[in-house]
């Protein structure tokens, strides 16, 4: 069974990572990490660097395809036809295709997504509409029909366990669970905008909005991707 991670520059390294620690602690996926090109990616921030092991070309089909977040790249990469082009090609034969955190954007920008519920980071939530999603803000995991998207970043373990339960059944999903000991027993209740208070959840918007505009690129892509209208 295939696993396709869109591994992207300036994708957010976790939004990958959790998911293929879930997957592949239990060997039973081939799984790919697909740029254009093979070699290393680097996430963002600058500091971490991941490795695309095969080529869009080299995967036209999957059972599963996932797509992460980036804190500072997701509208470039939803500006880049050649992506676009890829994800709908893929998608058409998948079991499930799914996002982790702003991947949701990428999604909907393909095309994907259409009218379907999603969730996607906090962050990224307003620009859902635009693409004609409809945001369901207060859900970690959103699944319509093949399409499950999850909220940000962390909200991908979550993620790859509800899709093993579906891809094998429960009882794996469990097994990966316990065998990467995921017991979150975090140190403050911070973890939702509903949940923070006024003053963290606006400090939280004020550093999000700088980290966004560390990459220049997005201030060319913003325009051309809120008056674009894809082609499926």
């Amino acid at each position: 069974m295939r696993i396709a991670i869109l591994t992207y520059p300036g994708l957010t390294a976790l939004d990958a990572i959790g998911p293929f620690e879930v997957f592949n602690i239990l060997r039973e996926f081939e799984i790919c990490f697909v740029w254009k090109e093979v070699g290393p990616v680097v996430a963002d921030g600058g500091r971490l660097i991941l490795g695309a092991t095969h080529t869009l070309d080299e995967v036209q089909c999957c059972d599963l395809l996932l797509v992460p977040g980036s804190s500072a790249n997701t509208l470039t990469v939803m500006a880049d036809d050649v992506v676009m082009r890829w994800l709908r090609a893929v998608h058409a034969g998948t079991r499930f295709t799914a996002s982790v955190c702003s991947g949701a954007l990428i999604l909907a920008a393909a095309g994907l997504l259409g009218d379907e519920p999603a969730t996607t980071h906090w962050a990224a939530m307003p620009l859902l509409p635009r693409y004609g999603a409809k945001p369901e803000p207060d859900k970690r995991i959103v699944e319509s029909g093949k399409l499950v998207t999850a909220a940000g970043v962390s909200a991908g373990i979550d993620l790859a366990l509800h899709l093993v339960a579906k891809l094998l059944d429960p009882e794996r999903a469990k097994i990966a669970q316990l065998l990467i000991e995921y017991d979150p027993q975090p140190p403050f209740d911070s973890g939702h905008m509903r949940k923070a208070q006024a003053d963290i959840a606006r400090k939280a918007k004020a550093r999000m909005s700088r980290i966004a505009m560390t990459n220049p690129r997005n201030l060319i892509s913003i325009p051309k991707l809120l008056t674009r209208q894809w082609r499926t």
